[in-house]
């Protein structure tokens, strides 16, 4: 039974019936866990009054040692406030959020003459910092726009000189450190440079116009030139950059993937139908999270790095908490859905991708991730690191035959494949053949003290099943492993007593584990069958034959391995294996039966 300190039974019975932020703190007063709730009173006490079927949960309840809360007037104030305390106090239970990877931002500097140029390190205090990129490529291409169409200054320090640098020679710097260039001149290129950064350039180019007729009317045909170049500079990259209908602007798209264990978030912003940044996030999931409270926190984790979102926000659903500073929207159809299909793509790919990556460094990491989900899927108490799986195979009630094989951390265990020739069932009848071969396999482990399978899976409907567990029922094992049976036409998974398929998704790695196994069955079964079918059919053929005994007709089939090569021999081959007397007889015999 669970012990509750008497503190914090003091502590659950104060609380109000009013949204909030929780925090849970452990004996050493550190906080462990933070959470919202639209009732305190409610919310906190069922930590304390349900059963949790995670383990996470029931450690982190037999570890709260004091409650603290604070009462907010929203929903949308508590989730700020929690989203704020995570991040102040990273609490050990709380979800944890990851980076793609370490993306670059563009940095203008806060200085008289500001340097534009990529950075990785952020330092707020002496840069204004833009993105970040989620391509290097983009972001390249768009820094090489803006140096051609304004010379900035590229030196680290600032120094006053007469003669300017080669940079002014190679007219890629205004050489301010010679007085070239007035500080409100420089600073009015850095406003440009930061709206096109930003997105909006199309203002930019609408003011370069203004400004290139304004030379012209003066006959400065010259600086218009320069300025006609800049405006076909940069709507040439507005051209590369445009994916949508270019009316589409100031808007945030969010595409979500989740595999039971993370959330993958990709986030897209596009400004005049071009994206502008893009960046994936990996959340962890916590407690008891659910799908929304994972997307409020790419959500609210975007909002803080670029400082506010659109007030357009396409989500995948909508979630129940309704700020007043943004619009949330699910497009069905257009533009905008073909955006938030884009994104959601870009986290399943990301996510395809991290899985691919783990398994190329760790191997086994899949195997335990396909195990584990199969064991899930079935409701087993353990992992079924050991399959075993039967097939049957027969020709119109001839030549029965049954084949087993094995899987042992989710990869093929060849050598302990079996044959199996049916000793006790005649003609067609699937059950009892089943149930004589499984009835063999655990007999002989039992006898010699070898382990179970975790898992036995049984190639055939729920009569091939039961006729399996029958063979386990009177061996007494049935408490000791798990028995399914694959369905050959849908491929639903049977448990033995059920009248309903369990249901796993047919595309999921468990499931195509369980098709693998079958699949492999199959092929090993239907081998050892052609082969048995195969000496079958010859040893028929030569049985007739006259003057060919037993002996004769094992060197026939071990010299020509199949009766086809056998009708193709000469009678002078014939007659090295069986001498030139009983060839004759033989060759005029398998002329006259082909």
């Amino acid at each position: 039974m669970r012990v509750v300190p008497e503190n914090v039974l003091l502590i659950l019975k104060s609380l109000p019936e009013k949204p909030g932020v929780y925090r849970f703190l452990d004996e050493t007063g550190k906080i462990i866990y933070v959470g919202k709730a639209k009732r305190l009173k409610r919310r906190v006490s069922s930590y304390f009054t349900k059963e949790h079927d995670s383990s996470k949960v029931r450690m982190l309840v037999t570890k709260i040692r004091d409650i603290q809360t604070t009462v907010v007037d929203t929903e949308w104030e508590a989730l700020l406030l929690e989203n704020s305390m995570i991040k102040q106090f990273k609490p050990r239970y709380n979800i944890m959020l990851k980076d793609d990877k370490s993306y670059p931002w563009i940095a203008v500097t806060k200085e008289e003459f500001p340097r534009v140029y990529p950075t990785r390190h952020q330092e707020p205090d002496k840069m204004r910092l833009f993105g970040p990129y989620a391509s290097v490529k983009h972001m390249n291409a768009l820094l090489d726009t803006i140096n051609d169409l304004f010379m900035l200054r590229t030196c680290r320090r600032l120094v006053r000189q007469e003669r300017p640098c080669m940079q002014y020679q190679l007219k890629k710097c205004p050489a301010p450190c010679c007085g070239n260039i007035t500080a409100a001149e420089y600073q009015q290129n850095i406003e440009r440079i930061v709206e096109i950064i930003k997105g909006n350039r199309r203002q930019v180019i609408a003011q370069l116009k203004e400004e290139m007729m304004a030379c012209a009317e003066r006959w400065e045909f010259e600086q218009a030139a320069v300025l006609k170049r800049k405006i076909e500079s940069l709507e040439q990259f507005v051209a590369k950059s445009v994916v949508v209908n270019p009316q589409l602007t100031d808007t945030d798209v969010f595409g979500m993937e989740d595999d039971g264990r993370c959330a993958y978030v990709s986030f897209l912003r596009i400004v005049d139908g071009a994206i502008v940044q893009a960046q994936t996030l990996e959340i962890e999931h916590a407690l008891d999270s659910d799908r929304e409270d994972l997307l409020w926190d790419a959500v609210l984790e975007m909002k803080d790095r670029l400082n506010g979102l659109c007030p357009t926000v396409i989500v995948p659903f909508l979630p129940s908490i309704e700020p007043g500073d943004w619009s949330f929207t699910v497009p069905q159809r257009g533009d905008k859905h073909k955006l938030l299909e884009l994104a959601v793509r870009n986290a399943h790919f990301y996510m395809l991708e991290k899985k691919k990556r783990q398994d190329l460094v760790n191997p086994e990491r899949r195997s335990q991730r396909v195990l584990q989900a199969l064991q899930q899927a079935l409701g087993m108490k353990s992992l079924p690191r050991h399959i075993e799986c039967f097939d049957n195979s027969n020709t119109q009630g001839e030549d029965p035959v049954a084949a087993m094989i094995c899987f042992m951390d989710g990869k093929p265990a060849k050598k302990e494949y079996r044959h199996y020739n049916i000793k006790t069932v005649v003609g067609a009848d699937d059950f009892a053949t089943m149930e004589e071969v499984v009835y063999r396999r655990y007999h002989r482990l039992l006898e010699e003290e070898k382990p179970l399978p975790d898992l036995v899976v049984i190639d055939g409907g729920k009569g091939q099943l039961h006729a399996a567990y029958q063979a386990i029922c009177s061996l007494h094992i049935e408490d000791r492993l798990m028995l399914v049976g694959i369905a050959k036409r849908l491929e639903d998974i049977y448990k033995v007593g059920d009248d309903l398929p369990v249901y796993i998704d047919k595309k999921s790695e468990a499931q195509k584990l369980l098709q693998q196994v079958r699949d492999e069955v199959h092929r090993f079964g239907i081998t050892h069958h052609r082969k048995r079918r195969s000496k079958t059919s010859i040893a028929s053929v030569l049985d007739a034959a006259p003057g060919i005994g037993t002996v004769l007709k094992q060197r026939l089939l071990s010299e020509f391995k199949s009766l086809k090569r056998i009708r193709a021999a000469s009678e002078l081959e014939l007659a090295a294996v069986i001498g030139p007397k009983k060839a004759a007889d033989l060759y005029v015999y398998l002329k006259k039966n082909e």
